[in-house]
């Protein structure tokens, strides 16, 4: 068994908590995920069955697409709704205009703090562990890209509906944060749902208990390692097939102009066998991901 699941996951559970249900349901042990979401976020959460959870390191760098909803004047130990208020501010006379201007200073290349309430380690432990003792620890910034960013005012004093297209490592909760500091006050998350994934939108998602259903009922669940991947292809020729199955460096000639990084391999049936790589100016592609036999 070999595929990703589109799960659209709903509030309250975690990512882990997603992959050991779809464990048990499949009955496969090889299961993974691609950029975890929140336990209070819903939307498009993306895992690598059997062999594929190898190549969700493809999928784990492609670009999110988000919804969600900001509300200004308070700020909460966790950046979300989830959190404990700690600090409040007098936003009142925040105006629309104001917003986007404010917003606009986000679009491109930013510098973003990894929140506490993240999974990165520092020295050693996961942030989210320290945050729950009530330990403050040094985080790390990251360079991240922020596509688009849309604020809409909603009818609720303070509110704003945000659609963000991002980078892969782009924490929506700091955004949010750090734009109600760009306003003079504080701002939380709330509402965070993420839509696309890749290649994979909402669209392709759906619901776990939908999805256990479809698999009693014998009905397909899984799409194809080539759906989700955000890769050049190449057409193996029958002769190397085995060669490329068995992970043995290939000469790049051989199937044509392939271009530096990687690149999905796929048999005359439109199989994918593996995934190569060459350095520029190699003549040889090497594996770095390879589907085994069959």
């Amino acid at each position: 068994m070999i595929g990703f699941l589109v799960v659209d996951k709903e509030a309250g559970w975690t990512s882990h908590d997603v992959v050991a249900r779809c464990r048990r349901v499949l009955g496969v042990r090889r299961v993974g995920h691609a950029g975890t979401l929140d336990p209070g976020a819903t939307g498009v959460l993306v895992l690598g069955v059997g062999p594929a959870t190898r190549l969700l390191r493809y999928l784990s760098s492609s670009v999110k697409e988000y919804r969600a909803e900001m509300i200004l004047g308070v700020s909460t130990s966790t950046g979300d709704d989830e959190g404990e208020p700690v600090a409040r501010f007098d936003m009142a006379g925040v105006t629309p205009a104001q917003v986007e201007a404010a917003a606009a200073a986000f679009r491109g290349e930013i510098d973003q703090q990894v929140p506490m309430v993240s999974a990165v380690k520092v020295g050693g432990q996961r942030l989210y562990r320290l945050a729950r003792q009530g330990v403050t620890a040094p985080r790390p910034s990251r360079r991240v890209r922020i596509d688009r960013l849309e604020v809409a005012p909603l009818p609720e004093p303070g509110t704003y509906a945000l659609a963000v297209t991002c980078s892969a490592g782009t924490y929506v909760r700091s955004l949010v944060a750090d734009l109600g500091a760009a306003l003079g006050g504080g701002a939380h998350l709330r509402r965070l749902r993420r839509v696309r994934a890749g290649r994979f939108t909402e669209a392709d998602a759906r619901p776990l208990a939908e999805i256990e259903a479809a698999w009693r009922d014998g009905q397909p669940v899984l799409r194809s390692p080539l759906d989700g991947l955000e890769l050049p292809s190449a057409p193996v020729p029958l002769e190397l097939c085995p060669s490329v199955r068995a992970g043995r460096a290939v000469a790049v000639e051989a199937w044509g102009d392939l271009p530096p990084g990687p690149v999905a391999l796929v048999d005359p049936a439109g199989a994918l066998l593996a995934v190569y790589e060459r350095a520029e100016g190699q003549p040889l592609a090497r594996p770095a991901v390879v589907l085994g036999p069959g």
